[in-house]
């Protein structure tokens, strides 16, 4: 496949997937910030999340990934495209996180270690209230 084609398709996928996020689709700055607290890697520029946005680069692997979860999309759809990987069948599991589920995973992801296990197990009790109704 032709590099610019891949390029633009990326640029395509992501820019939606941070539409479907509630975030900008046109800031670079945004974009870099988010990423950047999320990535345990170097950190990216606003020039290099630019090229991301306009389809002039692609990330590296472990950088889609980190994209990936983010966005609550799966990492070879955001980066090949074709159908989003469906969420496991007759499990309940979505195909792909509500905005606000996303948000509140970074929220989570921001905690330190002790708090993110209060609200983990917070989660587990209200999974079983619920199954029990």
């Amino acid at each position: 496949m032709n590099p610019s084609i891949e390029r633009e398709g990326f640029s395509q996928r992501l820019q939606q997937a941070l539409r479907n996020a509630e975030y900008s689709p046109d800031s670079p700055t945004q974009l870099a910030r988010e990423f950047n607290l999320r990535f345990e890697g170097r950190p990216i520029t606003v020039h290099a999340a630019r090229k991301w946005i306009v389809g002039e680069a692609i990330p590296t692997q472990e950088k889609l990934r980190t994209l990936a979860q983010w966005l609550g999309v799966p990492a070879d759809w955001l980066r090949f495209g074709g159908e989003q990987a469906a969420g496991a069948e007759g499990g309940g599991v979505p195909n792909r996180f509500e905005s606000a589920d996303v948000k509140l995973i970074a929220d989570l992801q921001r905690l330190d270690e002790h708090h993110q296990a209060i609200a983990r197990e917070f989660i587990r009790l209200l999974v079983r209230i619920n199954r029990k109704k």
